[in-house]
């Protein structure tokens, strides 16, 4: 049984795995970045044969970062690291806490010249002044005097032999927060209208809407369009609303969201929303014209009370002959007519002069003594918006703030023991200096000159 225990253990304990399990990875998020996913699909179905399509679907190719290869590929790496760090941390625990003795005259056997000098200080003024100086560097200092000598040690940069580990520590906080996210996130979207207010999104994917804690309001809509007609820029200004009362506002704006109450919002489509506002005038039999602004839903007296008027759809482009409203018209004796009113109709009756009799309902004088004229209609847009709550985000900024430091530790630090010996020679002093690392050993090596050069100065200087 131990030796299964064993195979088990060092099998994902072993760097090779890591490496393939990384491969992996790296290999599902480029084609994550390069098959549509999701709602994208529907396009790429387009192109491709229905057999590969519906093979790919089932493979869950087109939502890989919540499938089941995203979480088995995420579990595996994340057992690698953990057995990995167990495996070997406590050989760096035992090197971190391993006191380096100051008398180990195997550090300074074969010791090169340039590593060593003849100071003519007494053997505790040179002591005392390298004792100083490697305070000032190293801050701890042991020393210890052994056969008429003084040998001093330091030590620094302990801590960078937890730097792989910290990296290891900051992949687990990645991958739990990028399963969180996949599991306990939110995704969807919403269309407000310019002047309205909704308190839930649909969440993508699903046939059903989520309830907001708070609601939204689109006061205005603005696009700016290139001289083709695409659109240059476009943005929405929204508000929050919590319990009734505004609570946040800004300008939404592509690639700049909005975020409130652990929700981001992404500026991602627009359109023209139906009802928009009407400039309407009804010109009475005698020569009198009344304006008025009407939006659908809106209804009316007619100015002389011979019954009233509601508008029932207000349509930017109907059927292809520009502008309309549809209203109806209910006399005082509960007599009703509907019909419509175009912007065009003097353009529309040049093409079809015998339109009122083929389609009555296109007449703007159907009720008498009253005839109905567009003048325009106000142009209203609605705002689409993706909503997006991520609770794994923490975890994905604390897991980029740890891999930095681990990273800093590993590059910029090492582990690293100097030494110092000195002898009495006939009221001069011979010192000796020497340097132990696991990693960047010449690096060390000029540590350990300019340690000598400054000592060296410092002796001279004092006398």
């Amino acid at each position: 049984m131990s030796k299964k225990k064993s195979a088990i253990w060092s099998f994902f304990s072993s760097v090779q795995l890591a490496i393939v399990l990384i491969a992996l990875v790296a290999f599902f998020a480029l084609v994550g970045t390069l098959v549509p996913q999701r709602e994208a699909a529907a396009q790429l179905a387009e192109k491709i044969s229905p057999a590969l399509f519906s093979f790919l679907h089932k493979m869950q190719i087109f939502d890989l970062y919540h499938s089941l290869w995203f979480f088995l590929l995420s579990g595996l790496l994340a057992i690698n690291l953990v057995i990995c760090s167990l495996d070997r941390f406590p050989l760096a625990w035992r090197r971190f806490r391993r006191k380096q003795p100051p008398h180990e005259e195997a550090a300074f056997k074969n010791l090169p010249d340039e590593y060593q000098f003849e100071a003519l200080a007494g053997l505790e003024e040179a002591a005392k002044t390298a004792e100083t100086l490697l305070q000032k560097r190293y801050r701890s200092v042991e020393r210890e005097d052994a056969g008429g000598a003084v040998y001093l040690a330091a030590q620094k940069g302990r801590f960078s032999l937890f730097g792989v580990y910290i990296v290891h520590l900051s992949l687990l906080v990645l991958i739990a927060g990028a399963i969180v996210g996949s599991v306990f996130g939110i995704e969807g979207y919403v269309n407000i209208p310019e002047g309205e207010t909704v308190s839930a999104i649909q969440l993508r994917g699903e046939n059903r809407s989520w309830p907001l804690s708070f609601s939204v309001r689109c006061d205005k809509f603005t696009v700016e369009l290139y001289e083709s007609g695409m659109p240059k820029t476009f943005q929405s200004d929204l508000v929050f609303l919590k319990d009734g009362r505004k609570a946040l506002a800004g300008k939404l704006r592509v690639n700049h969201p909005l975020e409130f109450e652990g929700f981001r919002f992404y500026q991602a489509s627009y359109g023209p929303a139906p009802g928009g506002k009407a400039t309407l005038a009804l010109v009475r039999d005698g020569g009198r014209r009344d304006v008025m602004n009407v939006a659908q839903g809106y209804a009316f007296d007619l100015p002389g009370k011979e019954g009233t008027f509601q508008v029932l759809r207000v349509e930017e482009n109907l059927m292809k002959m520009g502008p309309a409203i549809k209203v109806a018209v209910t006399s005082a004796r509960k007599e009703e007519a509907v019909f419509w009113v175009f912007q065009q109709i003097d353009e529309i009756k040049k093409i079809s002069p015998d339109i009122f009799e083929q389609v009555p309902v296109f007449n703007p004088g159907l009720f008498r003594p009253y005839t109905f004229s567009l003048l325009g209609l106000e142009e209203k847009y609605y705002t689409g918006l993706q909503v997006n709550r991520d609770p794994g985000t923490p975890l994905v900024a604390a897991a980029a703030l740890l891999l930095i430091g681990g990273l800093m530790l590993i590059l910029f630090s090492y582990a690293r023991t100097v030494r110092i010996r000195l002898v009495p020679r006939g009221g001069q002093t011979l010192i000796a200096a020497a340097g132990q690392s696991y990693k960047n050993a010449s690096g060390l090596q000029k540590e350990v000159q300019y340690l000598l050069a400054e000592l060296k100065n410092n002796l001279e200087t004092s006398k």
